[in-house]
């Protein structure tokens, strides 16, 4: 046997690639109760924590995960912080002695089961309290090593999750990229090779109009070129990114007209055909086309849709299913959870008890059900020359906050993969590059996952007024970065700092999420005008700054104030924001000017 038929007999036949994005907005310093700080202290509990537990029983187990985690900059900031750091013990004490409370009322009714599940919530957050101990409160450090080990493949987001087709000026969109990555290095010690594009948004080079008038009455810039999000993303070194199915089945193949690489391609006509079939199409990844440096093109790995749809659906999906956990239907005060689905149209008053056991036991069912999926949909290309991937990408919350169970699931899945030879393996997206040649070149139209496929979630009748006052903003700390006054003295670099860290707080898509869906409107609109007031509060401070050269006692204070209320991304570079910064990629050299003698 030749060595390319052993490699071959060793060789899967296809690849499943997980994609977890973790991410919540800033909400430190901003509420707790029912939205704010709460909403980290359950992300903690019920996913970041039960996916860590994940990864321990499968690294004792010797099983590959292989997944790709995003941690977003803006959640790595808020784990990392001293608040959290200080009241998540005490959330985790409250839920317990609830579970107790609850344990007490249910045995007094001579409600033995309940009692049992109250019981059940005893453990699971002593556990949780426990498990944060054990990894001496430093739950990045926990994902950190499990990056090390290469069971996971951390990767970043934009710096506040600012919906990139939307923002309106190239230094705004790479400057969340710069700021992402050097957050992602500070926190996980080695730079970032992918990206979770926000909303998986991508908007390609072109001319670009602003869709709003700006709320402060200065006029409205023309239209201009703007660079592709690709580009903006290989200048930061990020090597691929998701895109939604319909960018992909839209798009068209081509050849570039722009330099390309000259390796990491099919090699021979046959490996060239078989990326072309359908079979192939949502199944490998493709470099994005668009007039950018070549030499470090940008990757896209596209979402399949069917294994999404069976993940993410409340009514068809496995989170739908009878036995599992109802997210909705909860007792007061402690806020726990004793019914099951019991039926997608079951009124809240006729739920089921919950049997944490029946449920544990259904993940295998469901894990098993889900690699058959995947198999179905690779087994058209699994003789291949070049395997096929498929791509799944999910909110990281999903598993265990909204589907208590998804992190069972997700163990299962992998424990399925390793235990039985269906020929398909888990790999992250870096992994597979490194193996295996991109399709050649595709270039795509503007689009989301969101609703429709756009960007309607983020600008549309109930939003558009946000944009009114993000983009004033973001082409007035261009202007004043690019000044360059703060470079002068250490109290103009504080001003700007804090500038630059309520702008990118404002262009949190969020916001705009939160309005559109109804979700947490009341909450997501007065986030933004205390975003924006305080953006304004600081740009008077830079104004008299710039007249003066110092700022007043009072205005000292209310500086500290704000700096402390959003003291987030602490070596933040205002030169980001400069006209024109960053348009290098960070392995090619700058070049110098060459003195000359007279």
């Amino acid at each position: 046997m030749t060595k390319a038929s052993l490699d071959n007999a060793s060789r899967p036949a296809g690849f499943l690639t997980f994609t977890l994005h973790a991410h919540l907005p800033y909400v430190v310093n901003h509420g707790t109760w029912p939205h704010g700080l709460e909403w980290l202290h359950e992300a903690a509990a019920e996913t970041y924590l039960p996916f860590l537990r994940v990864l321990k029983n499968l690294e004792r187990d010797q099983i590959r995960f292989n997944c790709n985690l995003n941690l977003s900059p803006i959640l790595l900031e808020q784990l990392s912080h001293p608040v959290f750091l200080a009241e998540f013990p005490h959330y985790l004490t409250r839920k317990i002695v609830a579970a107790r409370e609850d344990e007490a009322f249910f045995l007094q009714a001579g409600d033995g089961h309940l009692a049992e599940t109250a019981r059940f919530w005893q453990r699971f957050f002593s556990q949780a309290l426990e498990d944060f101990n054990h990894f001496d409160r430093d739950l990045i450090a926990a994902f950190r090593h499990f990056n090390d080990t290469g069971l996971i493949d951390i990767i970043t987001c934009g710096a506040t999750h600012g919906y990139m087709p939307l923002l309106g000026t190239d230094e705004s969109v790479r400057a969340q990229i710069r700021t992402a990555v050097d957050t992602h290095i500070r926190h996980i010690g080695k730079a970032p090779r992918g990206i979770w594009a926000p909303e998986c948004g991508y908007r390609p080079a072109g001319p670009w109009s602003y869709p709003v008038s700006n709320a402060d009455g200065s006029p409205t810039p023309p239209a201009f070129n703007r660079i592709g999000i690709e580009q903006a993303l290989s200048e930061s070194g990020l090597e691929f990114f998701f895109v939604d199915t319909h960018l992909i089945e839209e798009s068209r193949r081509t050849s570039s007209p722009y330099d390309r690489p000259g390796d990491n391609k099919p090699q021979s006509p046959d490996e060239d055909r078989q990326t072309h079939q359908p079979h192939r199409s949502l199944y490998q990844p493709y470099y994005v086309d668009g007039p950018y440096d070549k030499q470090h093109a940008t990757t896209i790995f596209p979402r399949d849709p069917r294994t999404g749809l069976q993940v993410w659906s409340g009514d068809t999906g496995y989170p739908g299913d009878s036995v599992y956990l109802d997210f909705h239907k909860k007792r007061w005060p402690g806020g726990h959870r004793y019914w099951r689905v019991t039926g997608s149209r079951v009124d809240m008053n006729d739920k089921q008890p919950y049997y944490p056991h029946e449920a544990a036991e259904r993940t295998k069912a469901h894990a098993g059900h889900f690699v058959h999926l995947v198999y179905e949909a690779l087994k058209s290309g699994f003789n291949d020359t070049v395997p096929p991937i498929l791509c799944s990408p999910f909110d990281a919350e999903l598993f265990g906050h909204w589907w208590f169970e998804g992190p069972l699931w997700l163990e299962s899945v992998a424990r399925n993969l390793h235990d039985y030879d269906s020929g398909i393996k888990l790999i992250s997206c870096a992994d597979y590059l490194d193996q295996y040649p991109r399709a050649g070149f595709i270039a795509m139209n503007e689009g989301s996952w969101g609703s429709e496929g756009n960007n309607q979630v983020w600008l549309n009748p109930e939003t558009s007024w946000t944009y009114t006052h993000i983009y004033p903003a973001e082409l007035y700390t261009r202007d004043v970065c690019t000044a360059g006054l703060w470079r002068t003295s250490s109290l103009g670099l504080r001003i700007m700092q804090q500038l630059c860290r309520e702008l990118l707080l404002l262009e949190s898509s969020d916001w705009q999420f939160l309005i559109t869906t109804g979700a947490a409107r009341d909450y997501a609109e007065i986030r933004f005008l205390t975003h924006n007031d305080q953006f304004n509060e600081i740009k008077a401070l830079w104004q008299t700054f710039e007249s003066t050269g110092a700022i007043t006692e009072a205005e000292q204070t209310r500086l500290t104030e704000i700096e402390l209320r959003d003291s987030i991304f602490p070596d933040i570079d205002p030169g980001l924001w400069v006209t024109g910064a960053a348009e290098t990629h960070p392995l090619t050299p700058i070049p110098h000017p060459v003195e000359t003698t007279a």
